[in-house]
């Protein structure tokens, strides 16, 4: 029986960085002056925002959300999921399912 060749990929499996705080050079700063720096804050923040900011970082243009979570946070289905939100209390609730998600999952 011949052995399965192993191929060696360049992607490497991330772990997205959920409870982790970035470093200040990637803390996500709102137009409104608000910062984050974990995804507890973008849940709150999300939450809390007025819809005229989440509209300033999504629009037809841009998805400062998406790229921030896909980028640093590392988590590709929450990133999607914002990617995939219609409204601010949409992208708030992907994000604090997805929240509660990995913390029940990380105890």
């Amino acid at each position: 029986m011949a052995k399965k060749a192993r191929t060696k990929t360049s992607t490497k499996i991330r772990n997205p960085k959920f409870i982790e705080k970035v470093p200040d050079e990637y803390v996500f700063w709102c137009c409104d002056s608000r910062k984050f720096t974990d995804m507890k804050e973008l849940v709150e923040g999300l939450n809390t925002m007025s819809d005229d900011t989440y509209i300033f970082h999504v629009n037809a243009e841009k998805n400062d959300f998406y790229n921030w979570v896909r980028d640093i946070i590392r988590d590709e289905e929450l990133a999607t999921g914002l990617l995939q939100a219609t409204s601010r209390l949409a992208a708030a609730q992907c994000a604090a399912s997805r929240l509660a998600f990995l913390t029940v999952k990380s105890s």
